[in-house]
């Protein structure tokens, strides 16, 4: 696994007292990979020492951890990374229509507070069970994590419009083929923020672009969604980076956030960082 080591002055970047990052994965040894998603990263794992080293350097204070498509349906890997991480931690987890009301009272017991859906390659849960975890989702007081080709958006409008969960929208809308800023799909994402129950996340950026840094292809899109609602924008690290193979490939946490968080209005960075994200996870205010 390649991990950038944590070295030189202190970040440029002044996160505030209470900052979340919405966006990681964390890996135990014990939890092998599962047949029909990717294998793990590559030893040594990024676990929560590494994970912690980010925090104190970056000025992180709250992390959520989501299920790494590795694991699939098994939340164990999870469950104890929430365990090893304490109550900074917060999860994101795979359920389904037949997960029991006892499991997930266990999982939210545990620290999880949302559900994941990922129509991609290698993801657990596809878009074929968008209702029935949305169901189990707001019953449980839980949001739900959805993750899809943006390009697709307009065909699935009238489902995500339905949905009564909070929500978030990942990894800059993953617009595939592409999206303009004044593009029917980009005014798609604003009507489903403006039902007041979605959010849109700023994390993993170089996933989403069609070019390489400063990735202006989604800075345009990402700065009309912004300055329209930056009430809804939350923001990750998506650390440890997995689709990084090469080691000079492997982004400054520092300034990729600098990057994308300078896309914000004037003014909108601590409720992005703080406030957001308590609103949309149910964290507890600081």
């Amino acid at each position: 696994m390649i991990l950038r080591k944590l070295t030189g002055d202190a970040p440029a970047v002044p996160f505030p007292k209470g900052a979340v990052d919405s966006q990681m994965h964390m890996y135990l040894p014990g939890y092998p990979a599962l047949p029909g998603g990717p294998g793990l990263p590559r030893d040594p794992l990024p676990d929560a020492d590494a994970y912690r080293q980010l925090m104190g350097w970056m000025g992180i204070d709250r992390v959520i951890i989501t299920q790494g498509n590795a694991h699939q349906r098994d939340n164990g890997n999870l469950v104890a990374c929430l365990a090893e991480m304490g109550d900074c931690a917060r999860g994101v987890a795979v359920i389904d229509e037949a997960t029991s009301d006892a499991e997930i009272t266990r999982l939210s017991d545990a620290g999880v507070v949302g559900a994941r859906i990922m129509n991609l390659p290698g993801g657990a849960l596809n878009l074929d069970h968008l209702e029935a975890v949305d169901a189990r989702a707001h019953a449980a007081g839980w949001m739900v994590a959805v993750q899809f080709d943006g390009s697709d958006i307009l065909t699935h409008l009238p489902r995500l419009m339905a949905l009564k969960s909070r929500w978030v929208f990942d990894h800059h809308g993953k617009f595939f083929r592409g999206a303009v800023p004044d593009s029917p799909e980009i005014d798609a994402v604003l009507q489903l923020i403006d039902r007041g129950n979605c959010w849109f996340k700023f994390a993993g950026v170089y996933e989403s672009s069609k070019e390489a840094w400063p990735y202006r292809d989604i800075e345009g899109l990402s700065r009309r969604i912004a300055a329209h609602a930056p009430e809804r924008i939350v923001w990750g690290t998506n650390w440890p980076h997995n689709g990084i193979t090469r080691t000079e490939d492997y982004p400054n946490e520092v300034e990729l956030a600098q990057l994308v968080l300078d896309w914000l209005p004037e003014g909108a960075r601590d409720a992005v960082l703080v406030g957001n994200p308590q609103e949309l996870y149910g964290l507890k205010p600081v």
